[in-house]
């Protein structure tokens, strides 16, 4: 039984939580966008998975706000705010060197620009189940934004 729930493990962290194929993100990083419910230009600053489909995160005159794709015109313009560019990509298959006791690979949902350092979503323990009565409940707090320090390129 042990085997079981292990594999059952290590298949929820390499598992796209968007299904088979990655949808296409509207906008790139650091692209500058227009947010129609704010009627504001900013720029792209983050894309994250989310059950609703890619959040972006936007940067307008020093305030972020996270809306969906709904929300966003691209521009095509990009803005130079860091030198390097994000050493991931969403979906890719990474390993994450601060595992603990489940498995070390993980799967990259989402990146982000933070103080001019890109952070990676991954999820960093599985959801726990509990049950109460006939209802079943799953924790959703399991998404962690680290480093590529924290990372590593899984070898093909």
């Amino acid at each position: 039984m042990t085997n079981l729930v292990q594999n059952l493990e290590q298949c929820w962290y390499i598992s796209p939580p968007w299904g088979q194929q990655i949808p296409p993100v509207l906008v790139s990083l650091l692209e500058r966008v227009y947010i129609k419910s704010a009627k504001a230009f900013g720029y792209c600053t983050g894309v994250e998975w989310s059950e609703q489909g890619w959040k972006y995160e936007i940067v307008i005159d020093n305030d972020s706000i996270t809306v969906s794709g709904d929300e966003l015109i691209g521009i095509g313009n990009l803005q130079s705010v860091t030198k390097e560019k994000p050493v991931f990509r969403l979906g890719e298959l990474v390993e994450f060197r601060f595992h603990g006791d489940g498995p070390p690979i993980r799967i990259i949902r989402g990146i982000q620009l933070i103080n001019d350092c890109w952070f990676y979503s991954i999820e960093w323990m599985s959801p726990t189940i509990s049950e109460k009565d006939d209802e079943v409940f799953t924790s959703r707090d399991s998404i962690a934004r680290v480093t590529d320090h924290d990372l590593e390129r899984v070898q093909s």
